[in-house]
């Protein structure tokens, strides 16, 4: 009985089960997704409340909360226990909601309805970012691509079907969304394993500074040119462009599968697709469908990118997603605005015979440039970006035992020659995971675990776990050493 719920369990918690069932719960982000482009951000519906600057009040409650829950991250986290915190987000996105198509009804206090939208969707969708930041830092990179680029679709395609309802309707069946996407988390972190689950016990570690740069360096040259993607008949979360980026590394995960290399994402797709769709928007062609296809697309993809690399730190090294999710996101949109104020600043301070078009696309591409540079500085997407754990000098807690694990994992590797995968392998040997295990953590087929544990054992010249486990200086876990067909190779 234990042996078929654990197995239930693994296909709910795997993109592709033996059975051919997506748990869709897990692509529940999108419906935040589509909830903030409905109501504050490039709305199709011309709310009389949008006229009273509700963008800018909404981005700074969201910031002010998401890095006061990063600065507090060791008391509040994690959130995924915290029915409190669960409910707050619900009831405060559906009071934005309510506010916000009221002001449709009652356009005589739709300055008052604006206010209160703003703050209620500002603390809300915080806490909502965060909640999922949370479950998909439980996953291993594989998951996160296949899900976060499947939920970005799945809010796309909301969006599109909710275009065609009639304001009650509409109103209706948007006040459901942020509770559906909170019961999609919910049902994701049930089918979590146990110790998959977000720790409540953190090491002393240091920010990740080069990729809070970096997303602030792109959020701001995305801010510099975000007037020109709400003149078009879409918005960002539903512009073909961002359908398109997200459909590339989704079809990339079905298709490859096994052979989905992150390293060559990290080092060459992404990076490559975000330069290459936003510098064309950057060089002046913002009135056409191609600059907002460019941009909105190169600015998903990179999305794409620094999810995966926020959630990996998380996944890997045990970090609070409260705290490294709170930090970036918050930043991400301070600088987004910071951008949107440059741009508005450079036309009206720009003479008459300078474009001042041309200046911001000037500034954005420098600020590109800035950012791939520091894209670059880091070889591997499970690089630490400039963050330095601080451990204790008896080294006692386990959660400094896993880092100092994963660094040694890491030496190893280097030092043999190991490939991406086999590295990733060499981590989960090291955690005591069984073959079982590994082949539903990384999605793999049970022979193509066992080939790359005989290519690890040949690389670093043994032939047991036990072996294995002298070399990297960790004891045995005898419950999961003992001798069963699993672990036969």
């Amino acid at each position: 009985m234990r042996n078929q719920k654990d197995r239930v369990i693994r296909n709910a918690n795997v993109p592709f089960s033996s059975a051919g069932f997506l748990p869709l719960a897990f692509l529940g982000l999108g419906i935040y997704r589509a909830w903030i482009e409905i109501v504050f951000v490039g709305s199709f519906v011309d709310f009389p409340s949008a006229h009273f600057a509700t963008r800018d009040l909404f981005d700074i409650v969201m910031s002010i909360v998401l890095l006061g829950c990063a600065l507090g991250a060791r008391k509040v986290s994690p959130f995924y226990s915290k029915h409190a915190a669960w409910v707050l987000c619900g009831t405060l996105l559906t009071l934005a909601t309510v506010c916000t198509f009221s002001s449709l009804f009652y356009p005589g206090i739709a300055e008052h309805l604006a206010i209160v939208a703003s703050i209620a969707g500002g603390i809300g969708i915080a806490l909502m970012i965060l909640i999922w930041s949370e479950l998909y830092g439980c996953m291993n990179p594989m998951r996160v691509a296949f899900y976060y680029s499947g939920s970005i679709i799945v809010g796309a395609l909301m969006i599109y079907i909710y275009r065609g309802f009639a304001i009650p309707w509409l109103f209706v069946m948007t006040s459901i969304l942020p509770v559906f996407s909170l019961l999609c988390a919910a049902r994701s972190f049930n089918v979590l394993p146990g110790d998959n689950l977000p720790s409540t016990t953190w090491a002393k570690f240091s920010v990740p500074w080069k990729i809070i740069i970096l997303m602030a360096i792109y959020a701001f040259a995305y801010g510099l040119l975000e007037k020109y993607l709400y003149a078009g008949t879409f918005g960002p979360h539903s512009a073909l462009g961002t359908v398109a980026a997200a459909l590339v590394v989704m079809v990339g995960v079905v298709l490859q599968g096994k052979n989905f290399d992150f390293g060559t994402i990290y080092r060459t797709a992404l990076p490559l697709m975000a330069g290459a769709l936003i510098i064309p928007s950057a060089l002046g062609l913002f009135d056409s469908f191609w600059g907002n296809f460019c941009a909105t697309g190169g600015y998903t993809a990179f999305s794409i990118l620094i999810m995966l690399i926020l959630a990996n730190i998380c996944y890997r090294y045990g970090v609070s997603a409260i705290w490294l999710f709170g930090i970036e996101r918050g930043v991400r949109a301070l600088f987004m605005m910071l951008g949107r104020y440059v741009d508005a600043g450079i036309d009206a301070i720009a003479p008459s015979s300078l474009n001042g078009d041309l200046v911001s696309s000037g500034v954005a591409l420098l600020a590109i440039i800035g950012g791939t540079v520091i894209l670059f500085s880091e070889r591997e997407l499970a690089s630490r970006w400039g963050a330095k754990f601080l451990y204790a000098e008896n080294g006692s807690d386990p959660i400094e035992k896993r880092h100092a694990l994963v660094d040694r994992c890491d030496a190893i590797s280097k030092e043999k020659g190991l490939s991406a995968r086999e590295q990733e392998v060499l981590l989960l040997l090291a955690q005591h995971k069984t073959i079982s295990d590994i082949e539903n953590e990384l999605i793999v087929a049970n022979g193509t675990v066992k080939a790359h544990i005989r290519h690890i054992y040949q690389k670093l010249d043994i032939h047991s776990r036990e072996e294995l486990f002298e070399i990297l200086g960790t004891q045995a876990c005898e419950e999961k050493q003992t001798a069963n067909d699993e672990d036969c190779f």
